[in-house]
């Protein structure tokens, strides 16, 4: 089973500084250094994602896994702690949302096992009821920290709550198992040793990391290789206003490796989608990208100007720029209308100059020694 009281502890984590810009993090604003020589187009330029488009992720056996170039979060499925999760008014709206998404194909979810203890790999096992196995895929996260089974377990851990959440999902496997953080008590060898087993025993068919920062991330993979699994994926907290995976030199690494580099709280937990201003801030539990919304004008303002000129929504603007930069971005949906501003992110490119403006805006971002070390 999932650990009871996850969602809360992460919360309470959050709050003390795992988010970078609460508890103990800062929360004054780092513009990106205009010296920063990164490619406004890291995406080659003669691709143009739409929502039928997949990339292919490195897996154990020589057979990839295929997934969009947009990801849909599902924290906020089952999360009372964080979002307020109410089953009888907000389960219709996710699966409105579903139905959308599955209309175009964008059908990659995100899940973990802490989020809402386990309701949203539930949530997301119904959603999959009657599809065929290989017209969706998802990623859960083994919940590492705090947990005493996973201790005692040490390399044994990922794969005994592997087993609880393809119950919760109703699957045989999953097509990616991400260790949700960095901060786990057994050492990165124990780790990359038992998601090997999660591979090698058909639960997973692909591996990778959240939060952990470069050197952690390529001891990852080093452990790993010794067992013939690749690393697939590397996930941070990405956006146009925490862009220190890119400046770091993460997201070239990422690149260099073959690994997929995905963004979650890509519109910073709803700040970069219009909806907020300096006088409607958005909930404190919401605490990724915390900051206050006034100090977050000018990048919105640019994203609303692109938005009138594109005729598209401000969420799709600030998704379409993450996919610019190589990364695959995670987005919560939680209603219908969540689903179709977000697909419009799809089937077109910004242009050098359009990203040069964002840029000239957006937030280096920091990182916190509790969670986000990338």
């Amino acid at each position: 089973m999932a650990t009871p009281g996850t969602q809360y502890m992460m919360q309470v984590g959050l709050a003390s500084g795992m988010s970078a810009t609460e508890g103990m993090g800062s929360p004054h604003l780092k513009p990106v250094d205009p010296n920063f020589s990164d490619p406004a187009h890291v995406l080659p330029e003669y691709i143009i994602p739409d929502s039928q488009s997949r990339i292919a992720l490195p897996a154990h056996g020589g057979k990839d896994v295929l997934i969009p170039y947009m990801s849909i979060g599902t924290w906020a499925w089952g999360d009372k702690a964080t979002f307020g999760y109410n089953p009888t008014t907000d389960l219709p709206k996710i699966h409105q949302a579903w139905s959308k998404l599955k209309e175009v194909g964008l059908t990659f979810v995100d899940t973990a096992q802490s989020y809402g203890d386990g309701e949203s790999e539930r949530i997301c096992g119904t959603l999959f009821q009657g599809m065929p196995r290989n017209s969706f895929a998802v990623q859960t996260k083994w919940h590492s920290a705090g947990d005493i089974s996973s201790m005692l377990l040490q390399s044994l851990g990922p794969k005994s709550k592997l087993s609880g959440s393809l119950k919760r999902l109703g699957l045989d496997y999953v097509d990616i198992y991400l260790v949700h953080g960095p901060i786990h008590a057994s050492l990165i060898s124990s780790v990359a040793k038992g998601l090997a087993e999660c591979v090698d025993s058909g639960m997973a068919r692909a591996v990778g990391v959240a939060n952990y920062d470069t050197r952690e991330m390529i001891a990852m993979a080093d452990e790993l290789a010794k067992s013939g699994i690749p690393l697939s994926v590397s996930q941070c907290e990405y956006s146009v206003i925490r862009r220190l995976p890119e400046v770091s030199g993460m997201i070239r690494e990422c690149r260099q490796r073959g690994i997929c580099f995905q963004g979650f709280a890509s519109l910073g937990e709803g700040r970069l989608t219009g909806k907020y201003s300096r006088f409607n801030q958005p909930p404190r539990t919401r605490r990724f990208s915390s900051y206050p919304m006034h100090l977050l004008e000018p990048t919105v303002e640019v994203l609303k100007s692109i938005t009138e000129e594109r005729r598209v929504p401000v969420p799709a603007v600030a998704l379409n720029y993450s996919i610019n930069k190589g990364v695959v971005p995670v987005v919560g949906v939680r209603n219908a209308e969540q689903a179709e501003q977000d697909m419009q992110a799809l089937g077109w490119r910004l242009t050098e100059a359009e990203i040069r403006r964002i840029e000239d805006v957006s937030l280096e971002g920091h990182r916190s020694s509790l969670l986000q070390h990338g």
